[in-house]
């Protein structure tokens, strides 16, 4: 089974345009893709989690 791409935490940001803080504040109301939390502490997000995200959101505004 091959490896799904996960991308580092400023990666998810670029790419939803979205600072730090306002990523933080819309987790801890328990919303966002899901997290992977690394040995070294490092956080990391699946790419099909964020395309799962992703569509939740677009799927919600239609």
């Amino acid at each position: 089974m091959a490896r799904q791409p996960m991308l580092k935490l400023p990666e998810v940001l670029e790419e939803l345009h979205m600072s730090r803080a306002a990523f933080y504040r819309m987790r801890a109301r328990g919303d966002g893709p899901r997290l992977l939390k690394l040995p070294n502490g490092q956080l990391r997000v699946r790419r099909s989690d964020l395309d799962a995200w992703l569509s939740q959101c677009e799927e919600a505004a239609a």
